[in-house]
């Protein structure tokens, strides 16, 4: 059995040197010749042999205590590919890659969006939840490495008692009973030796916890990051969407002034005249109906800021962040890299740690005391040598029966670790394939996107040449709207893709890692 505790932790009690410690009331004074002192005796022992052998039994505790019952830990084997199988044609990651860095929203060159990422993450509510039980995780760690070290109380008291002399003599009983006061002032020091390592696995749980709390820390914040720079590229979208339907109105606001002089003047009919009124309301239509979709989206980054929807508003701006290159590392590098994936491990760790501490329960407990103090039935004499007392002792524990306790709990241990290994590869899976997901997603969308800005060119141009001829008076209104509306759908629907993909390759980010590098400090020093 090995010791599978950090070389950092505390060692668990700093023993003195009792055997040169002065045991006589006149060491250190300079030696009589002509009397030695004796040393006081303990029934059949002396305070020297008590001492001796009170050493000798910390001394084997501390020996013993570098067992460790339990498994040491393993990382279990995953189904871990060479490459992805959408890699080709992407960028390798690099360590110059400022995807790397941390600040990963900075590669959409966009200094508002830089501002309110940087407000998310010192005011969002859902992330402090995460920090706070990170906090509690790192208290845990304190608590259990203090189990290390001896405890010491300090207990003073007065008590009254009586009792009876147990004659049905009356005068024997009024001569003999009567109230007692008892004053008491008592040191105590008491320390556990770890001796089979269940602190020490206890520990080993506590800090593999305290890792997981901060990988799910990380996790959560990269969550509301990706959330907050999705909404924020998707309402820039919809505001240049917000821009083609006020351009588009004003082209039809104007189409439809020309068809009503057209009508007045005997040009056109009456049907030309309703064409051009359905399609300038349809379109009003639309741009009214994206009013409530970018105050939703405006509502939802103000909540990630941790503001109040209503102190919050975004202007329009007429910029869209440009779609980033993003480098994409290998298999093996995005288990170091997600978060989620080593908060999964480190639970792996921790219940691999608590099989140790259920198996540690069938072992005796080793403890030693140490108590003295004073007491007295009067404060004059109280705190002096003939009311002193004291104590001193190991303790050994063992439970001899429990009814099948203590193997239900190594066996619910086991189970648990299963669980978190089954939990631990479905998560790296689930990891492998949003990343295949999100890859081949903006490679279709991007061969989409090039077939749609052909099709926006030609819907263009066709527009153009209709509206000569139906100023040339070649063809009617009817062909005019048809070819209008063609072009103003194929403008939209590239505006669509460009939202798509540039939330896709937020979510590709996310997929990999985002910029957590898994440095974050797990637990406080003491």
């Amino acid at each position: 059995m090995t010791d599978s505790i950090n070389a950092n932790a505390p060692h668990p009690v700093a023993v003195a040197d009792l055997h040169n410690a002065p045991c006589s009331a006149g060491a250190g004074l300079p030696a009589k010749k002509t009397r030695t002192p004796r040393v006081p005796r303990l029934g059949a022992f002396s305070l020297t042999t008590f001492a001796s052998k009170l050493a000798l039994t910390m001394g084997l505790a501390l020996l013993l205590s570098a067992c460790a019952v339990g498994p040491d830990y393993k990382r279990p084997e995953v189904v871990e590919p060479a490459q992805f199988k959408e890699a080709q044609g992407w960028r390798q990651a690099t360590p110059s890659d400022s995807l790397a860095r941390g600040a990963w929203w900075e590669l959409y060159g966009d200094r508002q969006l830089n501002d309110l990422v940087l407000r998310l993450n010192n005011s969002n509510q859902t992330v402090a939840q995460a920090e706070a039980r990170f906090r509690q995780a790192q208290a845990l760690v304190r608590s259990s490495r203090g189990a290390f070290y001896p405890t010491v109380d300090l207990s003073a008291g007065k008590t009254r008692a009586s009792q009876g002399t147990g004659s049905s003599n009356a005068s024997l009983s009024s001569s003999s009973s009567g109230i007692r006061d008892t004053l008491n002032a008592q040191l105590g020091v008491s320390w556990e030796a770890d001796i089979w390592g269940k602190l020490r696995r206890g520990l080993e749980a506590n800090e593999a916890s305290a890792e997981a709390s901060s990988a799910d820390l990380a996790a959560m914040r990269l969550s509301q990051q990706s959330e907050l720079v999705q909404s924020y590229l998707q309402l820039r979208v919809m505001d240049e969407q917000t821009r083609l339907l006020q351009a588009t109105l004003e082209t039809y606001q104007r189409s439809l002034q020309m068809t009503e002089n057209q009508y007045r003047a005997g040009v056109s009919g009456k049907d030309a005249v309703a064409q051009a009124q359905t399609q300038l309301k349809t379109t009003q239509a639309s741009l009214i109906d994206l009013i409530w979709q970018r105050a939703q989206l405006e509502n939802a980054i103000a909540v990630l800021i941790g503001e109040a929807p209503a102190n919050f508003n975004l202007a329009v701006s007429k910029d869209i962040p440009a779609l980033p290159q993003i480098p994409v590392s290998l298999p093996s590098q995005l288990l170091e890299r997600r978060p989620d994936i080593a908060s999964a491990e480190r639970s792996v760790i921790a219940a691999n740690a608590n099989i140790g501490v259920a198996k540690a329960a069938y072992y005796p407990d080793l403890s030693l005391s140490l108590a003295g103090g004073y007491s007295s039935s009067t404060y004059a004499d109280w705190i002096s040598l003939p009311n002193r007392f004291w104590s001193v002792g190991p303790k050994l524990a063992m439970t001899l029966f429990d009814g099948g306790q203590r193997s239900a709990e190594v066996d619910r241990s086991v189970a648990s670790y299963d669980e978190t290994v089954a939990k631990y590869r479905q998560t790296v899976l689930d990891g492998f394939r949003e990343v295949e997901n999100y890859m081949v997603q903006l490679k279709v969308l991007e061969d989409e996107a090039v077939v749609s800005n052909e099709a926006l060119d030609a819907a263009r141009e066709s527009l153009r040449l209709t509206q000569n001829q139906y100023k040339a008076g070649l063809i009617a209104y009817l062909d005019v709207v048809t070819v209008q509306a063609t072009a103003l759908s194929n403008e939209r629907t590239v505006l669509t893709l460009l939202q798509t993909r540039l939330v896709a390759s937020v979510q590709l980010i996310a997929a990999l890692g985002g910029g957590w590098d898994g440095q974050t400090p797990i637990a406080e020093k003491d």
